[in-house]
């Protein structure tokens, strides 16, 4: 009988995960994430920026790749259904791992949020 493998390693107490999914059931999952616990317009952004993500990782063959991926996404979606990652800062250990592209995405997706906040705050007023 085959048993669930640890997938990684988290700082803290914080459990690794036991097993990782695969692509399709993840992917599926992240979205009803996002359907459950994020506003419409932060939905549609997650939802965009995780259509292109694993559409650009659909051809990937490093197998360390592929598993720090889904191990990342996946630790994403159980952060987001538990609602931990609400003011959490990110690990300069992971933005130090980071290349330049990643970083740039990154940066693109801060301005979009900070965007948002400033269209929401005019329209308030």
């Amino acid at each position: 009988m085959a048993t669930p493998i640890s997938a990684g390693t988290t700082k803290g107490f914080k459990p690794a995960p036991l097993a990782l999914l695969p692509p399709i059931p993840l992917y599926r999952r992240l979205l009803r994430a996002h359907r459950k616990h994020l506003s419409k317009e932060m939905r549609l952004l997650g939802d965009q920026y995780i259509k292109s993500e694993f559409r650009a990782h659909r051809n990937v063959e490093n197998p360390v790749h592929i598993i720090g991926f889904l191990t990342e996404w996946q630790m994403y979606a159980q952060k987001l259904e538990g609602d931990s990652w609400i003011g959490e800062r990110m690990d300069v250990g992971k933005i130090d791992k980071m290349s330049d592209q990643q970083l740039g995405q990154l940066y693109e997706l801060m301005q979009a949020i900070q965007n948002k906040k400033l269209e929401d705050d005019d329209a308030g007023k």
